[in-house]
């Protein structure tokens, strides 16, 4: 487990040179729209899955704000391998506060630690939008004799062809709303590839169809209801997704102030005005959004349960910020290139298609700013 029995600095060191070949890989899979298997099959050898799992469950049990410094990393290299893992290890670093079936629990964690088995949750579908906004899964669950009967179509499946396990939400013949456990191995499972989008590619977002899959009762591992959840830490693996990307554009765009040297120029652009102007307000961008970032996920790491329930606003202005900044970010980056950035060979292309991605992903920013305005609005 390279990134295990070290340092947090070391940890980031080692991390940055097992990412390097991501940035290389990055424009192969987003022309040919493929999932980066070699890179998540890097990461698991060298331990990343378990890194946030709890300790009593056989993971490393990092701080929030630590592996968060670890996706912005993978995001500088490639921001759709960080997304895609980053659901994963959010994922596990909220296992031991579940009330799951402890033989299921055990199972996967079990899985998580010796394996480097992965897992994510399918909670979007097409008739629903998004999950937050509290529409009832029309994915159904049947009971049977031995269990349960899963059938349904789950929308915006990152990671797909490499999980393992997959959280599916379904409403029973009863209306009671739960997560049930599947494993993509199962008869019945299949992936329907429909992912064809502007940006992160790479994630593999697919569709994942349920055809009455057999599901054991212990596989029914939480209810819910649609809408209301508590506050979520773990979700701050969006914006420093979008911050990791920010980065790797505004050090192309250093890089290419460097090098280009126009021959109406004595030497490289970097020493015009106007170019500096828009590197050093990245810079400040930059500055504010990652200490934003992890003053917040700092302020969790530190809170009880009952102080990280009052945390809903900060955590959602974080993510605001940080992905409104990433885009200023990487146009700022792009006019420093002017229209070299355009090429599709130019990493500055990718970057900017991809942290549009980050307006769609939770929270939405008109419940941001709505959560924002009745806080205030409803207080004495």
């Amino acid at each position: 487990m390279l990134l295990h029995n070290c340092s947090q600095k070391e940890r980031k060191e080692q991390l940055r040179m097992i990412v390097k070949p991501f940035m290389e890989r990055a424009s192969r899979h987003d022309e040919d729209r493929t999932f980066p298997f070699e890179n998540i099959n890097e990461l698991k050898a060298a331990g990343y899955p378990s890194l946030s799992l709890a300790s009593s469950l056989g993971g490393k049990e990092l701080s929030l704000t630590d592996w968060l410094e670890l996706q912005e990393i993978i995001a500088t290299a490639d921001g759709s391998t960080s997304l895609a893992i980053g659901w994963h290890i959010g994922i596990t670093s909220q296992l031991h506060d579940k009330n799951w079936p402890e033989p299921t629990l055990q199972e996967v964690a079990n899985d998580i630690v010796q394996n480097g088995a992965l897992l994510n949750a399918a909670a979007t579908e097409p008739e629903t939008g998004s999950p937050t906004r509290g529409g009832k899964p029309t994915t159904k669950a049947h009971k049977t004799p031995n269990g349960w009967l899963l059938s349904g179509r789950k929308s915006f499946t990152s990671m797909i062809p490499a999980l393992d396990y997959i959280l599916v939400s379904a409403t029973t013949e009863s209306g009671e709303v739960g997560n049930f456990l599947v494993k993509q191995e199962m008869n019945g499972v299949s992936i329907d590839e429909t992912w064809d989008t502007l940006g992160m590619r790479g994630t593999a977002s697919h569709d994942l169809v349920l055809t009455n899959v057999e599901i054991p009762d212990e596989y029914f591992v939480e209810t819910f209801i649609p809408g209301k959840k508590d506050a979520a830490g773990w979700l701050l693996h969006i914006p420093a997704c979008y911050l990791g990307i920010a980065q790797a554009a505004q050090n192309e765009a250093i890089r290419f102030a460097k090098t280009y040297s126009p021959n109406s120029l004595n030497g490289p652009i970097k020493d015009i005005p106007a170019v500096q102007t828009k590197i050093g307000e990245n810079e400040a961008d930059l500055m504010q959004a990652r200490h934003l970032l992890y003053a917040i996920s700092t302020k969790w790491d530190l809170a009880s349960k009952q102080q990280r329930m009052q945390l809903h606003p900060e955590l959602a202005v974080a993510k605001y910020h940080v992905v409104h900044a990433a885009q200023k970010i990487v146009d700022r980056a792009m006019r420093v290139a002017g229209a070299h950035s355009l090429y599709s060979s130019n990493p500055l292309q990718r970057y900017y298609r991809d942290v549009r991605a980050g307006l769609h992903n939770p929270p939405m920013d008109d419940r941001t700013i709505q959560m924002l305005a009745l806080t205030k609005l409803n207080s004495d």
